[in-house]
């Protein structure tokens, strides 16, 4: 997904010179084509997250589309009072790209693991939020973001992340896309922790229990309709987000559905409102804190044999 985006705001930055990439002295290798290709609009910040952003903000208010770049939480809650003071506030043309999203920098630690950043960044007015699934859907959230004149976050993977998408038809903000049809169970998935909800989808369909699949590639502005729809639907509603169930993707489901009349219940899967406090493969961290594909298939089950 790093590539991808870099890749994709490489070829847009051919045709529009309005872009602008500003770093927090990291991405060598991965942004070594677009510095090269693009010296003028490229800018190394250095360790200096906060300063990045108010620069980044004084440049988009002059006129110019900017990128800002770094992992993890460093450039979202290290420098948070930026981005609500003097991006959000002011409405200025900054895309926050952050590297990295849950527990993909999983060997180095908690102070690595972006596990707030989605409730957040959600809370502050005119920024758009985007969390896509695989490289597929990081094309077309850069490309949507770019297109955009206001304030966006991207948050991505470290990398490595396989397509769970064959294609998509109509890509649009703040639009759900089905991955897989059912009838009893719906899963919605944001980030590229949908992997997992895919295979628990694929082998609840396989064990004759009809489960659906969306991933949500915009979690700002949020798909009321598609939520309103499934909860008057489907039995169970699951969320799942490689981020803590406070605040994030499964708390905005649940804004939708309190305030509409459905038989369906929510379930919300992510980290239980509590720190990462080990370290380890990203598999390892899912895995261990409840959102491998067992830990969804295990919560359809029991809800199946509770006889809702």
């Amino acid at each position: 997904m790093r590539n991808t985006f870099i890749n994709t705001l490489y070829d847009l930055a051919i045709d529009d010179k309005n872009i602008y990439l500003m770093t927090g002295d990291l991405g060598f290798g991965v942004l070594t084509k677009f510095w090269e290709t693009y010296p003028d609009r490229f800018f190394n910040a250095g360790i200096a997250e906060q300063n990045m952003t108010s620069v980044a903000a004084g440049m988009a208010l002059e006129g110019k589309n900017v990128f800002t770049y770094s992992i993890a939480n460093f450039p979202t809650l290290r420098c948070l009072e930026q981005i609500r003071n003097d991006v959000a506030y002011h409405n200025a043309n900054v895309k926050i790209v952050s590297i990295g999203a849950g527990f993909a920098y999983g060997g180095a630690g908690m102070s690595h693991h972006a596990t707030e950043d989605l409730a957040i960044m959600r809370s502050l007015p005119n920024i758009t939020v985007f969390s896509p699934a695989d490289p597929l859907e990081t094309v077309y959230v850069t490309k949507a973001a770019c297109a955009l004149n206001s304030p966006c976050y991207i948050r991505l993977g470290k990398g490595g992340e396989s397509n769970i998408h064959d294609n998509i038809r109509n890509f649009e903000i703040g639009k759900a896309i089905k991955i897989i049809d059912g009838k009893k169970i719906c899963i919605f998935a944001t980030g590229s922790i949908a992997i997992e909800a895919k295979k628990a989808a694929i082998n609840l369909n396989n064990s004759k229990i009809s489960t659906a699949l969306y991933t949500f590639p915009t979690v700002k502005p949020i798909d009321i309709e598609l939520i309103e729809n499934c909860a008057l639907e489907f039995d169970l509603i699951i969320t799942i987000e490689e981020h803590n169930i406070v605040g994030g993707f499964g708390s905005a489901v649940a804004e939708v559905m309190a305030e509409i009349n459905s038989n369906s219940v929510l379930r919300r899967i992510g980290l239980k409102d509590t720190y990462s406090s080990i370290v380890g493969s990203q598999e390892f961290l899912r895995d261990n804190y409840g959102m491998s594909h067992r830990s969804i298939e295990d919560t359809v089950l029991s809800f199946i044999s509770e006889g809702k």
